[in-house]
């Protein structure tokens, strides 16, 4: 539960994963990441090493 520093500062990078090789590729994140750019938003992540971590994703919406 939880992450390091250094673990928090690549989880957007594609294919980086914390599991075994073989285990699934990495992309979630980074896809996630990709997509809440292109409209226009952004991600915060909070992360405490046993408490666990949280994603907040933000969006801007034009009212026009």
């Amino acid at each position: 539960m939880g992450m390091d520093s250094g673990t928090k500062a690549r989880i957007f990078e594609p294919f980086f994963t914390t599991r075994d090789k073989g285990k699934n590729t990495g992309l979630g994140l980074s896809v996630v990441y990709g997509i809440v750019q292109q409209s226009d938003g952004y991600i915060t992540v909070e992360s405490e090493i046993g408490c666990g971590t949280t994603f907040r994703i933000h969006c801007r919406v034009s009212l026009t």
